[in-house]
């Protein structure tokens, strides 16, 4: 083989085109084959997740268009586990926790959680303003017992004001959250008179003052368009009931000759069963009691109002009621506190079926006067009828 033979003659593609044709051979086909087969491009970079792209031959670019845009610390492990067999670089063949210590991640992953001692511990809250709510409850235990002992007619006063506002207030969250109109006119003038009638004639004024409350509610929503009239009604009903019929139990422990100290007994054990409940749930509170209606309140602070309510109920029977012992006050203590439970729960029921925290805003720290009247409203007719059987009426 001569020089010749490595430099381009003419027509063989590697001269000019005016150099005739080039000579036949072995070298000339190696070189034509050479010419018309293109090598395949070896790249440091992988060929990418396409599969026909490989097949191509193509070297795809390289850069943070396979992954997710943002280099990573070690870049000769980046695309390791996308790289061909064939193109495989001794370099990648190392596994990346011989260069890190540390397992790479996508800054797209989450962060690790802390370990439960790296977790600040949380101060358990009350949830409310214990200072304005302290203010408020000596302010109305201090009219309650003034016109309690001072003027009897007072305190009856203050029971139908009670009761004036909380309709008020149940009324207006129907309308805002259900749109029901429950009439708020003969509620708090029947209810009003509900609670007078059950102090001057007994039991039987106050059912007859129910039923005309309730009868006067049917006749009023007749004045307006029947559309809701159903509801309307229905809601009146169970307002009249619920408030100022349950309120005047209240008055009829205070026909008693010792009623004063009745209607303070029913105070007091309903005070400190919600806060036996209370104090116990909130520091030794693990078990729920009632999830679904009220998250906050535990088998454990349950526990607590009836140790409360029962210490407390056997003190009243023994120094405060007439002919009372103190193993009739456990009982009364054990009763208030199942009645109180059930009666916070059942407005907590409502409260969630309106999807309000609280009824009201008159009270600082304590929301409205139905969220104090709730453990009591349904305590009243058990202490009357428990008293009723035990000491008389």
């Amino acid at each position: 083989m001569n020089d010749s033979s490595w430099r381009s003659p003419a027509g063989s593609g590697f001269g000019g085109p005016d150099q005739g044709p080039a000579p036949a051979g072995p070298a000339h086909e190696w070189r034509q084959a050479a010419q018309t087969r293109p090598m395949p491009i070896v790249s440091d970079v992988p060929a990418g997740d396409n599969q026909d792209d490989h097949d191509r031959g193509a070297a795809l670019p390289s850069g943070p268009l396979f992954r997710d845009e943002t280099p990573h610390e070690h870049p000769q492990h980046e695309h390791s586990q996308y790289e061909h067999p064939e193109y495989r670089h001794p370099r990648y063949e190392h596994p990346p926790h011989e260069y890190s210590q540390e397992p790479m991640s996508s800054p797209s992953s989450p962060a690790p959680a802390p370990s439960p001692r790296q977790q600040p511990r949380q101060k358990k809250s009350a949830g409310r303003d214990l200072g304005a709510a302290i203010g408020v409850g000596l302010g109305l235990g201090a009219v309650i017992i003034a016109s309690l002992f001072i003027w009897k007619p007072a305190f009856i006063g203050v029971i139908a004001v009670a009761v004036v506002v909380g309709l008020w207030e149940l009324t207006s969250r129907l309308q805002e959250r259900k749109a029901i109109k429950a009439p708020l006119v003969p509620l708090a003038v029947g209810g009003a008179a509900m609670v007078v009638a059950g102090y001057v004639r007994g039991p039987e004024g106050a059912w007859v003052a129910m039923a005309l409350t309730a009868l006067a509610v049917l006749v009023w929503r007749m004045t307006e368009p029947p559309e809701g009239y159903l509801k309307d009604v229905t809601a009146g009903v169970f307002a009249a009931f619920y408030v100022p019929f349950l309120a005047t139990f209240v008055a009829l422990l205070l026909t008693a000759d010792d009623g004063p100290q009745r209607v303070l007994t029913f105070l007091l054990l309903t005070v400190v069963s919600d806060t036996g409940a209370y104090a116990v749930g909130w520091r030794f509170g693990k078990h729920k009691l009632a999830p679904r209606i009220s998250p906050g309140k535990t088998r454990e602070g349950l526990l607590g109002a009836v140790a409360f309510a029962m210490a407390a109920g056997a003190l009243c029977m023994q120094f405060m009621i007439d002919d009372g012992t103190w193993w009739q006050g456990l009982l009364l203590g054990l009763a208030v506190a199942a009645s109180a439970t059930l009666g916070d729960l059942g407005e907590s029921m409502i409260k969630r079926d309106l999807g309000i925290k609280d009824m009201g805003t008159l009270l600082p720290g304590h929301g409205g006067i139905m969220d104090r009247l709730d453990s009591l409203l349904p305590t009243a007719p058990v202490v009357w009828l428990l008293l009723v059987l035990f000491v008389g009426s």
